[in-house]
């Protein structure tokens, strides 16, 4: 009985540090993420002389846009795949941005547009 009143201690002191790092690592990656989208969104716009339209999204660094204006786009993509954000939500992409001149965001752990987003205006 003792033992398990000295585990059950010893969970609830580390459960709560535990539970606040998973949290921050979610963060961690998500930052990580858009800098990396942000990254490939500059060689794009190198290549085309314009971010992708918010139509266009995020797909354009995958997939050729269906757009004439679009002529130097590297073959194979500028990204091999779009990740999903930690918590399995696809990444929001806005041109011309609200905060910048492009908005990369996710919308967090509450997967609703809030305080808690996290944006490329948030993450440099």
């Amino acid at each position: 009985m003792v033992v398990v009143i000295i585990i059950g201690i010893l969970a609830a002191i580390v459960a709560p540090n535990v539970i606040g790092r998973v949290d921050d690592a979610q963060i961690t990656k998500a930052k990580a993420e858009i800098n990396n989208i942000e990254n490939a969104l500059k060689f794009y716009r190198l290549d085309n002389f314009a971010y992708p339209t918010t139509e266009q999204g995020l797909e354009a660094l995958v997939t050729k846009p269906n757009d004439p204006s679009v002529r130097n786009w590297k073959a194979g993509g500028y990204l091999d795949r779009l990740p999903e954000d930690p918590w399995q939500q696809p990444y929001q992409y806005l041109s011309p941005g609200v905060n910048s001149s492009i908005d990369i965001y996710s919308t967090g752990p509450d997967r609703q547009p809030s305080e808690d987003d996290i944006g490329n205006w948030t993450v440099n």
